[in-house]
């Protein structure tokens, strides 16, 4: 088995004019692994997500996936390589004006990689595997409830067949049991595809159900990395505080003045 990671990144640092949101990141996620990325906010989690997806172009700091650097990569190159991306947004980032079958295939219609006809089917096969009836393909984003969101977004994620797939905040705006139900799906769909899962999240039960490790960021630095079985008792006073909700402790709220 490869030692090389999937994902690695290595002085990752960016700045929004005077304020320092990445100082100076490391971390690396094995092939196959699922890892949660926990801080508060304005931490840098979002920011670190998206230079790994090249919304944010990093002011330095390398990252690599499979052992090649994508910061240097030819733009076609890089695009290719976002084609083995899947995404699960916070909100569900759903199509309106689109039928769920349409949102669940919208990737692979956009680049020609599935007929109409086929995609009927496609999108069909995929609900399933998220718990959805083929009729719910049918439906408008407008008619489903917040977890019946949750799932569609889900299914567009992973209908592509992606090697890595981010989750933004999966069981934001879900009750504890529909969360715990997502997070099932996602563990279940990351397994099937054999991805590399790397989560942002507030949730600590959400983040031990989905996570194998866990990392905290905190004022833009990896504090942390370690089993997230053990978030709330993992000896670090930092994680420990944010995971248990404490106001007591090394994390100090910062006040604008």
């Amino acid at each position: 088995m490869s030692s090389t990671p999937k994902i690695r990144l290595r002085g990752l640092s960016k700045r929004f004019g005077a304020k320092t949101v990445l100082d100076g990141v490391d971390l690396d996620v094995a092939a196959g692994h699922g890892l949660v990325i926990l801080g508060g906010s304005g931490s840098g989690k979002s920011v670190t997500i998206k230079c790994i997806l090249g919304l944010i172009q990093p002011d330095a700091g390398s990252i690599e996936i499979d052992g090649r650097d994508i910061l240097a990569m030819p733009r076609r190159e890089r695009e290719a390589l976002n084609d083995r991306i899947g995404m699960l947004f916070q909100n569900g980032a759903l199509f309106d004006s689109l039928p769920v079958w349409e949102n669940v295939c919208f990737k692979l219609l956009a680049q020609k990689r599935i007929t109409r006809a086929r995609a009927r089917d496609k999108a069909a096969e995929v609900l399933a595997q998220v718990g959805l009836a083929a009729s719910v393909g049918d439906l408008s984003p407008s008619e489903l409830s917040g977890g019946m969101q949750k799932r569609v977004g889900l299914a567009r994620a992973i209908a592509a067949e992606p090697e890595i797939i981010f989750f933004d905040e999966p069981t934001t705006g879900l009750d504890p049991i529909m969360g715990a139900v997502i997070d099932g799906l996602i563990v279940d769909c990351v397994k099937r595809l054999g991805a590399t899962a790397v989560s942002i999240t507030h949730d600590m039960a959400s983040a031990r159900r989905i996570g194998d490790s866990a990392a905290m960021i905190h004022k833009g630095r990896i504090v942390w990395t370690g089993p997230a079985s053990t978030l709330g008792h993992s000896g670090n006073a930092m994680v420990d505080q944010f995971a248990n909700g404490s106001r007591e402790g090394p994390i100090t709220m910062e006040l604008r003045r």
